[in-house]
């Protein structure tokens, strides 16, 4: 059967099999029950499989010799409490699929099943990673350390992301940095504590916070190239017990977003020097702790090349839409990037008719499930063309 023939027989159970997944999404680390439908539906098509803790990676066998492509899929979900009307809205209270990981797992499900009905046309094997706690802890970067790479070894990585900035039909893509690395900020501010009406008796870290938070912001407005990007971004500030009391202490968080990594050294040294120096000058101890989350996301041009020549002629070059500049999200795809020539594309779900509109992370978010068909057949003309390369 062809490609196309597959994906249609097989699309009906693959939209069963998202609407399950959404109405049970499980946070990182916690995604059991997805695991189950996961290797059910593994079973069902005789493909091979490996159980990790909270993971699976499954392999097709080509009859023919060839290299070895990877396919991943993020399956967690996010503490959102669910707001679409949809008939199969989230059972799992305050937990939702809000950022398409349920549409993922069902189109790389749906690539194992035409690939397995291929397998013995296949010059080579594909891997399929089915990948934990992309939003939390990073799944990706434990799932290679594991081995999901090796025995045999992947040549290259392909992933897909839906978006509800494009209509359903059409892709963006770019080669290059696609996304931002970044890094997870706390600031902590000790000071003295004392009577609010005796501020002279202490040392208010609340006052010093605000300075240094301040002391912040031109970093990159005023240090930073017009030409370079980075965000910085402090969500959260937390001190003191009382209106009345000169807190003790203050706790900031908050989140540094870099494409480049001279530009993340230099800005991780440049607000450390603002928070220490800052925080002397109001006679407080001001610490910056840095903890290093995702690298940048940065998509193989050859790679890529092969992805979007494949993708024009499935979907029309019209609908392939080749972005000029990346953006500042983070994507843990990036671990398979930075071990090997990989690309990760972003496929619409997007379509007023069906108030398909809202954002990513958003309790109302809804994507159009004729997507499902769309990346599963793009996934595997890919694939194919890869082996085939």
């Amino acid at each position: 059967m062809l490609v196309k023939e597959l994906v249609k027989k097989i699309e009906p159970e693959l939209i069963d099999v998202r609407r399950y997944l959404h109405k049970n999404p499980e946070l990182g680390n916690e995604e059991h029950l997805t695991m189950e439908k996961i290797m059910e539906c593994l079973k069902a098509w005789n493909i091979e499989y490996e159980k990790r803790k909270t993971g699976i990676v499954a392999i097709i066998r080509g009859k023919q010799q060839g290299k070895t492509i990877g396919l991943r899929a993020d399956i967690d979900a996010l503490p959102i409490k669910e707001t679409a009307d949809v008939p199969f809205k989230s059972e799992n209270e305050g937990v939702m699929h809000a950022c398409g990981h349920d549409v993922h797992t069902t189109i790389l499900l749906g690539a194992g099943y035409v690939l397995q009905n291929m397998k013995d046309d296949l010059k080579g094997n594909v891997k399929l990673f089915f990948q934990p706690a992309e939003e939390t802890t990073g799944g990706a970067e434990r799932m290679i350390l594991e081995g999901c790479l090796e025995n045999p070894q992947v040549e290259h990585v392909l992933g897909l992301h839906v978006t509800p900035d494009v209509e359903t039909g059409k892709i963006e893509i770019k080669a290059g940095k696609l996304f931002a690395a970044s890094d997870m900020l706390t600031i902590r501010v000790e000071g003295f504590s004392a009577h609010g009406a005796s501020p002279h008796d202490g040392i208010d870290p609340v006052v010093a916070s605000g300075a240094i938070l301040q002391s912040l912001q031109p970093l990159i407005s005023r240090k930073i190239s017009p030409f370079d990007s980075a965000v910085l971004t402090v969500g959260s500030i937390h001190g003191g017990t009382g209106g009345n009391i000169i807190a003790d202490s203050v706790e900031m968080r908050g989140i540094l977003r870099t494409l480049d990594p001279d530009m993340r050294k230099v800005m991780q040294d440049r607000m450390e020097a603002a928070v220490v120096k800052t925080g002397e000058a109001y006679g407080v101890k001001a610490v910056l702790e840095v903890e290093h989350s995702y690298c940048p996301l940065i998509n193989d041009a050859e790679i890529t090349g092969v992805v979007e020549m494949t993708s024009k002629k499935m979907l029309g070059e019209e609908n392939v839409i080749v972005k000029k500049h990346p953006t500042l999200k983070v994507e843990d795809f990036a671990y398979f990037a930075e071990k090997l020539p990989s690309c990760f594309y972003e496929i619409g779900c997007r379509n007023e008719a069906l108030e398909c509109t809202e954002p990513l992370h958003n309790g109302k978010f809804k994507v159009d499930e004729e997507c499902i068909a769309i990346g599963t057949e793009l996934q595997v003309r890919n694939t194919l063309a890869l082996l085939n390369s």
